[in-house]
Order: C-alpha cells, then structure tokens, then sequence
C-alpha cells in the first residue's frame, strides 16, 4: 500500500473537502422529516409517534443496507458506491417531496435509508486507505463534522420552508442540496490509489468477537438513541406550552449543530495527540451535562444545553467511527465490514432508541425524554471507560 496523503498536500485537502460534503449531503437528507414532525402529524392525521416513523425507517433501511454495502465495497471500490449513494438518494428526496399518501412516504424514506448507506458504509474505510496514518483521526473529525453540518443544514432548512411553504417545499429543497453535494463529490474525490480488492464474502468472526469492537458498536447504538431521541421530541416540547414556537422558530435550536463541526474536529486532533481511550469517557460525561441543561423550562438553557449535548455526542461518535476501522485492520477484520456494523448499530440505535422518544414523550413529558437519554448516554459511557482495559493490538494505536 502506497503512502497516504499529508496535511497540507492538494490530495489531502480534495478528500477533506469531498467527503466533508458528502457527509453534509447524507445527512441533510437522512435528517430532513425531523423538524417537519409536527407539521407531518398533522397534515397526516398520524400521532407524534406515528409521525416518528418517517425517520425510523429511514435509519432502518440505511442500517440494514450497510450489512451489503459494507462487504459489497471490499470487492467494487469506495469511490463507486459514493458517487452511486450520493445521487440516487437526491432524487429518492425530491420523490419524497410530491408523495400523495402517507405509507407510500414511508415506502419511500425506507428506500432513501438504503441509497443512503453507499457513504457510511465506505467513508472511514477510505480515509484509512488515502490519508497517512498521522491524519486518521484527524480526517475522521472533519468528515464527521460534515455529518454534523448535514444534519444541521437539513434540519433548518427544512423548518424554516416548511413552515413559510409547506413540508412538501421543504423535502424538496434539501433533495436540490443534496443534487449540488454530489455534483461537487464528483469533482473533487480523488480515485482511490491504495485500494485492493477482495472476494465478496461473509461478515469475518473477528468482527463480532473483538471486545473492542464490540464495544465501539455499543457505544455508538447507544449515544446515537439518546441524541435521536432528545431531536424527536424537541420539536413537540418547543412548539408546546410554555414555548410555543411556530416549526420554523423550533427548527432554529438546530444552529448548534456547528458546535458538532468543531467537538467531532478538535476531539480527533486530541485522540491523535492523547489517545481515543481518554477522549471518548470526556465526550460521554459532556452528553450527559446537556442533558440536564435541557430540563427547565428556560429556553435559552435549553437551546445551551442543546448544544453542550451536542458537542458530547459528536466527540464521542466521531472518535468512535474513527478508532473502528484501525481496530479492525489489526484485528486483521476487513475495515469495511467492521464499519458497516458499527453504523448498522449506530442506526439501529438510532431506530430503536430513537423511536421510544414520542412514548416517553407522551407518557412524562420531557423529564420522561431525559430519563429515557440519560440511561443510554449511562451505558456508552461505562463501556467508554471498559475500553481503557482492552488489551492493544500490534499495528493499531495504543492510545
């Protein structure tokens, strides 16, 4: 394998840039019905759990087609299935947007978690492959920060034209960004250089046996359920008493989301300088204080607290997706397929976790929804600290 590029090479900054857009793309789409709950409830006549589905889908057909697409790019290349994600995901959203019937909208945000799963699947395992070792973390907190904006950007955008022009208008919009995405990924992607293919084949024991591996998708089901779940349910708590805020308004509190772009950022450089092992507990014990910032009925606390959880939350999963896939190539695992089941945790979380916010929600308001959050946040946390007893393998990052 040929030596990866550096920081400051033109090489390292056309990846950066490529998959930093890339992420903003996946994201905005995977993200964009969030904010438009409310107003889906209604025009639908569903029930905000109901209404909940129209992400919990999403992340299900995105989890499950990681399972194929992860050992899928062993054999076909990475760039392939970007390019592939990218644009058939796109036109899935603006599908979405003049759908005339409720299930035939949740058929179709089904199939946009599958197109979906092209870049997840395939994002990590190609920065280890281009990047020089030095830059691993690194580049992983800037592609993560993508994600972060992503998730921001379709989020607000869809808030704010859902409420001036309708949910339809809205879908529509963040499809039409996500066309742009993916144009610029065309661009600006290098052709993989350190590739080897593969035969296509079963998922490798080692995969699920590894206890660090085991722990880093556990990690991930759990921080991204209780990040899911305290999104689901914002919207219904802030455009309730005693906030009632129009969608647009309540829409807005996804501007912390920069606040991510940078925690998943620094959090890499600080795993590179002093170890993945002592930053990801910080980021857990961090999730964990927003979490409670959130609980007064004081909305500029909330929208804090908001973004503290939010740094937390993008430190721990950044690290995290970063330190799979060199785990794995020691382990001697396939770096695609451990990061395929890392994200097919990380959604099914995401799904299952998430999904539990419209009962908790309904059944203790939002005290219910912290409780619910703060459990799972708990639980990543202590496996964060089991980490640090995990003996090292030779060739993967003894910090």
């Amino acid at each position: 394998m040929g030596i990866g590029y550096r920081v400051g090479e033109p090489g390292y900054r056309r990846v950066s840039l490529a998959l930093f857009a890339a992420g903003v793309a996946t994201f905005a789409l995977l993200y964009s019905t969030q904010p438009l709950l409310p107003e889906l409830s209604a025009a639908f006549g569903v029930t905000p759990a109901e209404s909940a589905w129209s992400l919990s889908l999403t992340t299900i057909g995105l989890g499950v087609a990681l399972l194929i697409t992860g050992p899928l790019s062993e054999k076909v290349g990475r760039t392939r299935l970007i390019h592939l994600s990218l644009t058939l995901s796109a036109v899935v959203g603006l599908a979405c947007a003049v759908t005339p019937d409720w299930h035939l909208l949740l058929g179709l945000r089904l199939l946009q978690g599958v197109t979906l799963a092209g870049l997840p699947a395939v994002a990590t395992a190609y920065l280890r492959e281009e990047l020089h070792s030095d830059t691993h973390a690194r580049a992983a907190g800037l592609y993560i920060g993508g994600t972060a904006l992503g998730g921001m950007v379709g989020r607000l955008v869809a808030g704010v034209f859902g409420e001036a022009y309708g949910w339809r208008v809205a879908l529509a919009v963040v499809a039409t960004i996500g066309l742009l995405c993916a144009a610029a990924v065309a661009g600006l992607l290098p052709a993989s250089r350190n590739f080897v293919a593969r035969p296509t084949a079963a998922m490798t024991r080692r995969a699920f046996t590894d206890p660090a591996l085991l722990g880093l998708y556990a990690i991930g089901a759990c921080a991204m359920g209780a990040f899911v779940a305290v999104y689901n349910a914002m919207g219904f708590r802030l455009t309730s008493e005693p906030f009632a805020l129009g969608v647009g308004a309540a829409g807005a509190v996804f501007l912390v989301y920069p606040v991510g772009t940078l925690s998943s950022t620094v959090a890499g450089r600080l795993a590179d300088r002093y170890g993945r092992r002592a930053v990801m507990p910080f980021g857990c014990l961090l999730t964990a204080a927003g979490l409670l910032l959130t609980l007064p009925d004081h909305l500029p606390v909330v929208v804090f607290g908001l973004a503290v959880m939010t740094a937390g939350f993008f430190c721990v999963h950044g690290v995290a997706s970063g330190w799979v896939p060199v785990r794995a190539h020691a382990g001697g695992v396939p770096p695609g397929q451990a990061a395929s089941l890392y994200l097919f945790a990380y959604y099914a979380g995401s799904s299952v976790f998430g999904s539990l916010a419209g009962t908790a929600w309904s059944a203790g308001g939002w005290p219910g929804v912290v409780l619910l959050a703060s459990i799972f946040v708990a639980a990543g946390g202590g496996l964060a600290l089991g980490l640090r007893r995990v003996p090292v393998l030779v060739g993967a990052s003894a910090r």
